[in-house]
């Protein structure tokens, strides 16, 4: 098995619209534009699917960056890219647009001898993987391309891969629920500020009707 080289920053910036970085920065670009879109609320109808489609298309990107061997930056330390972009209108957005199915549980590492599910936010993880890659796009689009590449293989690893791979499967979980014809429990009372432990979020979980969730997700169990 043999794993790709990283060309230098000079041949990735000269390489053309075929090269690793514009591709990684194409998908990045494309998952930003298209989850900021989502939020918008203009057709609520297929967020959710569409939403699954995009992560899962992000995380073909990650995986490419996990792959490689460790890109390592020209610059001894990272220039500044100025202040992150607020995130919060995009986070509140989501959420409202994914009421009542943004929480859900989820275990930080699956390594870990009997962790504890921990109670999560779709919208949360959204915003946070924006906020990541939006880091890197900024090193990006001044030049800097191994210093963006570094930092989107080295967040990928640490924080946003984890991340949208958890929210890639409460997505997942929630077009499955309704075409597989089994309604989830009603989300009452799970939060993410509750301290949940071992069998809390089943039992905060109630039920929320196929007809709360098949609807504005534009998805039916029907055949």
């Amino acid at each position: 098995m043999t794993s790709e080289v990283v060309p230098s920053e000079e041949e990735l910036a000269v390489s053309g619209p075929d090269s690793f970085a514009v591709q990684i920065a194409d998908q990045i670009e494309s998952f930003t534009v298209a989850v900021t879109e989502v939020a918008k609320g203009d057709d609520p109808d297929s967020a959710i699917p569409y939403l699954l489609l995009q992560v899962s298309q992000l995380l073909l990107a990650g995986g490419r960056l996990g792959a490689y061997e460790d890109i390592l930056p020209e610059e001894r330390y990272e220039p500044d890219t100025g202040p992150d972009p607020d995130m919060d209108e995009l986070r509140e957005r989501l959420a409202t647009l994914l009421a009542p199915v943004d929480v859900y549980s989820e275990v930080f590492d699956p390594y870990v001898p009997r962790s504890t599910p921990v109670p999560s936010r779709i919208s949360d993880d959204l915003a946070d993987i924006i906020s990541n890659l939006r880091h890197g796009m900024a090193h990006y689009r001044e030049g800097r391309i191994s210093e963006a590449l570094w930092w989107w293989q080295f967040s990928y690893l640490s924080n946003w891969g984890p991340t949208a791979s958890a929210s890639l499967r409460a997505l997942q979980s929630l077009v499955a629920h309704v075409r597989l014809d089994t309604p989830l429990a009603e989300l009452d009372g799970l939060d993410t500020d509750s301290g949940a432990e071992d069998g809390d979020l089943e039992r905060q979980a109630g039920r929320v009707m196929e007809a709360e969730i098949a609807t504005p997700l534009g998805l039916t169990s029907e055949r």
